[in-house]
């Protein structure tokens, strides 16, 4: 964010007084557990809603909180045909597909499986980033980390007991979009790479868009609801306002402030808040499967972070080609249904961050 300046200051008008901020321990904290209680939100909004009525209404309290955040800042939405055809895309496959496809999910699958799918998704961008990325050749230890992250989601699943009692479905639908924030993140970085326009603006627009495909394709797939229950309207409105719009805000104060590498660790809390407001708040049943697979899952998604020290590949493994992606820059995205999803285009060091 541009107004980030030193640690716990805000750049501000000469004349004014520097605001201090909330330490970013706190700010990190907030992030994991907005997007942790992201699956819960989902889960009691379906209970009274249709998924795509939930997709949309957490899209639009999202994109308002944005719109609001950019007329404080003054910010202008990006400009040019091109930009806003790939961000058209973007929105689909970061924003608009995935949300929709979690909603789904959990209408048949409890919010704690639907948290530990969402966490695979740097296992397959690491995954992906094998077939599309030919200029990366990844590292003994990261595709160790693939293989062992993709054994603790069978671990999760149950596969030694035939997956008795999973519903495919679901499962099928939260792991479908977990794969698509990668997929997302490749087209973002193979277009977007270079834009002068900030961080803030193109996703504002990249959640515009997202809004209003949704208000294109929910009509045509649902019927207006016929009442208008209070709690699962809540939740909605909570899911967009703040795991859609302000954990946007905090996550880029994060990463200016501290670095993307640090940011991301946000990662790995969001399954086990899943998991624990699941169980606690809703009431849903675990078995000793799904938390040791959550922690395979989770060391072998830290693996596939693992970087090999600079230089150590001189003939040009590990190192990208200018206008190409980096495995790293895949396999690193976060999350999250409940990321905004940002279309965020600097290197940032070869980490990324979230991003429901």
């Amino acid at each position: 964010m541009s107004t980030v300046t030193t640690p716990g200051r805000v750049a501000t008008p000469s004349g004014d007084r520097p605001r201090r901020r909330l330490d970013w321990r706190l700010r990190f904290a907030a992030l994991s557990l907005i997007w942790g209680f992201s699956f819960l939100l989902i889960k009691v909004g379906t209970e009274g809603y249709a998924p795509f009525h939930v997709t949309l209404g957490r899209l639009v309290f999202g994109t308002a909180v944005l719109a609001a955040a950019m007329a404080v800042r003054r910010e202008r939405l990006p400009r040019g045909a091109r930009t806003w055809g790939h961000l058209t895309v973007a929105a689909l496959l970061l924003n608009a597909l995935p949300f929709s496809l979690f909603a789904y999910a959990e209408l048949t699958i409890p919010s704690t499986l639907a948290g530990i799918c969402n966490a695979t998704s740097p296992l397959w961008g690491m995954a992906l980033s094998l077939v599309a990325l030919s200029e990366d050749r990844p590292t003994r230890v990261r595709v160790a980390g693939l293989g062992l992250g993709f054994l603790g989601v069978l671990t999760v699943l149950g596969a030694w007991q035939g997956f008795h009692g999973l519903d495919t479905t679901g499962t099928a639908l939260a792991l479908l979009a977990s794969l698509s924030y990668p997929v997302g993140w490749i087209y973002v970085r193979r277009t977007l790479a270079g834009t002068s326009h900030s961080h803030l603006s193109m996703t504002g627009a990249q959640l515009l868009l997202a809004t209003a495909q949704l208000a294109v394709v929910t009509p045509l797939f649902t019927t207006p609801p016929t009442s208008l229950p209070v709690g699962p309207l809540l939740a909605i409105a909570a899911l967009g306002a703040l795991g859609t719009g302000l954990a946007v805000l905090l996550q880029y104060g994060l990463v200016a402030e501290v670095g993307p590498t640090t940011a991301q660790m946000v990662t790995y809390f969001i399954p086990v808040i899943a998991t624990a407001a699941g169980v606690a708040l809703l009431g849903e049943s675990l078995t000793w499967s799904t938390p040791v697979g959550a922690v395979i899952v989770l060391i072998g998604a830290a693996l596939t972070q693992v970087r090999p020290k600079a230089g150590a590949h001189r003939s040009g493994r590990g190192i990208r080609r200018r206008g190409r992606v980096r495995a790293s820059d895949v396999a690193g995205s976060v999350d999250a249904s409940d990321q905004a999803a940002p279309a965020d285009t600097s290197d940032a060091g070869g980490s990324r961050t979230p991003r429901t």
